[in-house]
């Protein structure tokens, strides 16, 4: 048990070095998608922007666990708060990737000019803000992670993360080079789509866990 606190205590803090740099990158991005007119510049903002809520909650699990831990208001113990944070995370992740396909389907029926050089510029710093985040949560003990299913949670985030960056990155490459901006919006459909599919593995395990749907299915002959 001083074993997982101690995991936990440390997870908590990469959490919140990650969410520094995050909060900087997705206000960065957001306001050069909004001044380049980049679709996947956007998307990739306000992508990121939903991580930094993820990390959010991740981060204030934690300080409530820490808290709460020993307390007779949770007599089956204190464990699924972060998986709770997990689930609530996923919903508002869902919600942002509705509105990046709808607007990214608006861009395919009405084009816009994309200043590309400053775009791709931001993405690139974004690509390498989430790998020195995926850095800070790799350092330490990597065989608590799979135990820590709230720190595992905001480390998912961080991968789809790096994955809309280099889509937004191939995109505004492509659309300089051919001279064109469909590949932009493509691209915000596409990572659109991508946070849908991750939402939905999110979802599923997250509500097997608070339900406790796993061992309900163990107990079947």
């Amino acid at each position: 048990m001083i074993h997982t606190h101690g995991a936990h205590s440390e997870n908590e803090k990469k959490t919140l070095s990650v969410i520094l740099f995050t909060v900087a990158m997705m206000a960065a991005e957001i306001a050069y998608g909004y001044k380049t007119n980049s679709m996947s510049l956007l998307a990739d903002g306000w992508h990121m922007g939903t991580h930094a809520l993820a990390f959010g909650l991740t981060y204030a699990a934690y300080v409530l666990t820490r808290l709460c831990a020993g307390s007779d208001k949770f007599p089956n113990g204190t464990n699924k708060i972060g998986t709770l944070a997990a689930y609530t995370s996923a919903l508002f992740l869902g919600l942002t990737g509705v509105w990046i396909i709808v607007e990214a389907a608006q861009r395919l029926l009405r084009p816009v000019q994309i200043r590309f050089d400053e775009a791709l510029l931001v993405a690139v710093i974004g690509l390498v803000v989430n790998a020195v985040c995926i850095f800070i949560m790799e350092s330490g003990h990597h065989h608590d992670h799979d135990k820590d299913t709230n720190f595992k949670a905001a480390y998912y985030h961080i991968l789809a993360d790096i994955l809309t960056s280099v889509l937004a990155i191939a995109a505004l490459i492509a659309g300089r080079f051919a001279n064109t901006v469909y590949f932009d919006a493509l691209i915000g459909v596409l990572g659109g789509a991508l946070i849908l599919k991750w939402t939905a593995g999110l979802l599923k395990s997250t509500v097997a866990s608070l339900v406790d749907m796993k061992s309900l299915t163990d107990q079947r002959p």
